[in-house]
């Protein structure tokens, strides 16, 4: 890329136009600083899928002007593909000491905390980064530390605000610092990058205070087993319900891995100061159903989650039934309505009582309503205003409201270099981005090959056809078909294509059954028909040929 001499830049790789997999560059003359690193779910549009990250590709093509990662909160869609990218940029990373301590157990899990430079910064915390004046400042959020980012530059100041809300009780850690906004404000802000997600919604977020006191009076009046679900990273929330639990004379425990991990690193912080060490996982089925209170993964959906084990009745410690309730102490996440309701309804089919936010007030959202994004506009006061994190009917909406509010809003996708020095901000070149899957220990393209075979498998089937020839192509006994997903076990139709493949092979030219790669590609096309007449399908289908 031929850089812009001097200039101040917004460049986004992941997280404008879509919710996840936020990964935002800034330029700032020739050095460049990276803003998160999340992943995302890839959800019913890609089944073949679990998680997803940003394509890395362009970024550590130009890892030699990079001079740090800031991560702005412990969020998997801003740290969660850390431990995948990082050593595609090899940069040190910057975070405050909750973050560090979720971002430690992922890089050591993927064999790599003694490569990386984590640098942990104090919320509050100022430090410079190449030609970056970097400044924290505490935001209220759905987990601790969440922190907005000032970045002040020769070419003028820009907020990044991060995931944030205005909350008047967090419970867990402070409120969004509005004092230190309208400081900020009387600075002079050049442009605020800010969160979308409910700009399409009114009014006000809500408070964890709320919650609090309603999912102890929702507990108190409940009998036999209570099961709660929600987001593993709400601190706060974990902490309220564990109160909630006390309170109504329960013992808690938790239900989940990514759960277990989140206690610790809050532990580990001074978090959960107040909670008594929770029953391992193994001894809470042994005690009485009135005593005992779950907490659970899985608030999404997630097929491999304690809650959708508990659904399936397949988890090995805990089961739930008739005169039990489970509460969905979360929102549904865009694009995971149907896993969410497939495990409501198992719950319901075994018996279950399932409560919901749509039903009970146990959940209030992490991002600013529309009276929040308001009060924001109205303390910074930015010339400009950049809506990020929500898709693009979000940041329509958020691009009105930031006009209403007397900034000039600029709309932008990933890939988009949005020049912010200058009189007036400009879109002045694009750059590749991509998404990437996550595939075991590798990173693999959401539009190749490989993943369209997988498609192609999942929807069409895969035939595995075998069979022995001698040197001039004759076949030596009886051809093997199995087709797992397309027939039943014991169905006569593998045997018949068998048959089939045979009388095929037998009429084939001469010269083409002496020839390996030229039979191979014969029997694949004619299996693959012998299957299309039957089933009106197109299988993949792959061919071992053993020449005898």
């Amino acid at each position: 890329m031929n850089a812009v001499t001097g200039d101040l830049a917004f460049i986004p790789l992941g997280g404008t136009g879509e919710i996840g997999m936020n990964l935002n560059v800034y330029r700032c003359d020739d050095a460049l600083l990276a803003v998160d690193c999340g992943l995302g779910f890839a959800g019913a549009d890609n089944p073949e899928v679990d998680v997803m990250v940003p394509d890395p590709t362009w970024l550590a093509e130009h890892r030699d002007r990079l001079v740090g990662m800031v991560i702005t909160h412990a969020h998997e869609d801003h740290l969660g593909a850390v431990a995948h990218l990082w050593r595609q940029f090899r940069c040190k990373v910057l975070a405050t000491p909750f973050a560090a301590a979720v971002l430690t157990r992922k890089l050591t899990e993927a064999g790599i905390i003694h490569e990386v430079p984590l640098e942990v910064i104090q919320p509050r915390g100022r430090f410079r980064l190449g030609p970056f004046d970097c400044e924290f400042m505490p935001v209220a959020h759905s987990v601790p530390e969440s922190q907005a980012l000032v970045l002040r530059t020769r070419h003028g100041i820009v907020l990044h605000t991060g995931d944030w809300k205005l909350d008047p009780d967090p419970l867990v850690g402070p409120r969004t610092d509005e004092a230190a906004f309208a400081a900020l404000g009387e600075e002079g802000v050049l442009a605020m990058v800010c969160d979308s997600t409910n700009a399409m919604v009114e009014g006000h977020s809500g408070s964890e205070a709320d919650v609090r006191r309603n999912l102890a009076a929702l507990i108190r009046g409940l009998k036999g087993r209570v099961a709660v679900t929600g987001f593993a990273s709400n601190v706060a929330r974990l902490e309220s319900i564990a109160l909630a639990g006390r309170a109504a004379g329960r013992q808690v425990s938790l239900f989940g891995r990514s759960l277990r991990n989140i206690e610790q690193a809050a532990r580990d912080c001074g978090y959960l100061k107040s909670i008594s060490p929770f029953v391992p996982e193994e001894e809470a089925g042994f005690l009485p159903d009135d005593e005992i209170l779950l907490i659970c993964t899985g608030s999404q959906g997630e097929p491999r989650s304690a809650m959708a084990k508990i659904a399936e009745d397949t988890h090995p410690n805990i089961a739930l039934g008739e005169g039990d309730t489970v509460i969905f102490s979360s929102r549904r996440i865009p694009g995971n309505e149907r896993a969410i309701q497939r495990v409501q309804d198992g719950l319901a089919r075994r018996g279950c009582r399932v409560m919901t936010d749509e039903d009970h007030m146990v959940h209030v959202s992490g991002h600013p309503a529309r009276d929040e994004l308001r009060r924001l506009y109205a303390l910074v006061k930015p010339r400009f205003s950049v809506p990020v994190h929500g898709e693009w009917r979000h940041m329509q909406e958020h691009a009105a409201l930031a006009t209403d509010c007397g900034a000039k809003p600029f709309l932008i996708e990933d890939g988009d270099v949005l020049r912010l020095s200058g009189n007036r901000p400009e879109v002045v070149e694009g750059i590749p981005t991509g998404r990437l899957a996550v595939d075991g220990d590798r990173l693999i393209p959401i539009d190749g090959s490989l993943l369209a075979a997988r498609r192609r498998m999942m929807f069409n089937g895969v035939v595995m056809a075998s069979l022995a020839v001698d040197g001039q192509g004759r076949v030596l006994g009886s051809p093997q078909i199995s087709a797992p997903g397309l027939f039943e076990m014991g169905d006569p139709d593998p045997g018949l294509i068998a048959e089939d493949l045979r009388r095929a092979v037998g009429d084939m030219p001469a010269a083409l059954k002496r020839e390996d790669d030229q039979l191979r590609e014969a029997v694949r096309s004619a299996v693959r028909k012998a299957v299309g007449r039957r089933l009106r399908k197109r299988p993949t289908v792959e061919v071992h040929l053993l020449r005898v």
